[in-house]
């Protein structure tokens, strides 16, 4: 479901249908195309509040302990509430009671005494506790698709707003599943883009963060992202393109969560290096009310 193509794949081989149907709902497919028709029985299953190992795909096996497919079928629901309400279904009822099943364990998580200090320590490292709830990259992705339903909960968006101000701690998201502690790096523990630096060191999530946070109305009030998307913007030449501050290579991630969003063109040569970044610079000025010139 959520499986990203391998950098040395050809294509698409290995993509899951999650990331898949995001790519294309990148591309302006509409929602009602026989492949996303197709796919959205799944997701919409998905968001049931069950157990159901049927429902684990890559996080299934023979046996899974039930602490580690509560955890498998969480990350599940998430992902395909953000995959739901990028297609337009924020009306559905089916996907407004999951978004605000959701929502309210991360704001119950977040007005608790373990928001302030999460990590417990357990033999030879600070883990998350099982109860923790911090937010999910997918849940974000939900709610930046989701105006209406921030409007109704907007108590609960604003400590979301708190929450990824403030600075993202040493340790890394791993948390107590059962007796087991397992990587989760879909959590967002903090400032995703505390400084510049971090923005240099992979422009492309930089520039994906910025986006999510404009949807989510949370970029205008932040000086420092604000002003770390200013100088991504000195970047452009005088016909407004975008091109690297050093070097002439096209911008990589390796970061697997943004692999629906980037790179959209087909090959990244010549003057397609640079058409994914500009896209996205316009898009970002256009979500904070900026005025595009395109003369």
């Amino acid at each position: 479901m959520l499986g990203v193509p391998s950098s040395r794949a050809e294509h698409f081989e290995g993509v899951g249908t999650i990331s898949a149907v995001r790519r294309l709902l990148e591309y302006a497919w509409d929602r009602d195309t026989p492949p996303l028709l197709m796919a959205r029985r799944v997701l919409f299953r998905l968001l049931a509040e069950d157990d159901d190992p049927d429902y684990l795909f890559e996080f299934g096996g023979k046996s899974v302990p039930e602490d580690l497919a509560r955890r498998g079928r969480a990350i599940m629901r998430e992902a395909a509430a953000a995959t739901l309400a990028q297609a337009g279904y924020e009306g559905d009822p089916r996907l407004r009671g999951a978004a605000r099943r959701i929502i309210e364990r991360v704001a119950t998580y977040l007005r608790s005494p373990l928001a302030q200090k999460p990590f417990v320590r357990v033999g030879n490292q600070h883990v998350l506790p099982n109860e923790a709830a911090p937010p999910s990259i997918y849940m974000l992705h939900m709610l930046a698709h989701m105006p209406l339903f921030r409007n109704e909960h907007h108590d609960a968006v604003a400590l979301l707003d708190h929450h990824l101000s403030q600075p993202l701690p040493r340790q890394e998201a791993i948390q107590l599943c059962g007796s087991k502690a397992i990587a989760q790096p879909h959590l967002v523990l903090g400032d995703m883009l505390p400084n510049r630096s971090a923005a240099d060191h992979d422009l492309v999530f930089a520039i994906v963060w910025l986006e999510l946070m404009a949807r989510l109305g949370f970029l205008r009030r932040n000086e420092n992202w604000c002003k770390i998307f200013d100088r991504i913007l000195d970047d452009r030449d005088e016909r407004g393109v975008w091109h690297p501050h050093k070097g002439m290579s096209a911008a990589r991630s390796s970061n697997p969560f943004i692999w629906p969003m980037y790179p959209l063109e087909e090959n990244l040569s010549g003057d397609e290096r640079w058409t994914d970044i500009t896209f996205r610079l316009g898009l970002i000025a256009r979500l904070l009310g900026r005025q595009i010139d395109l003369t």
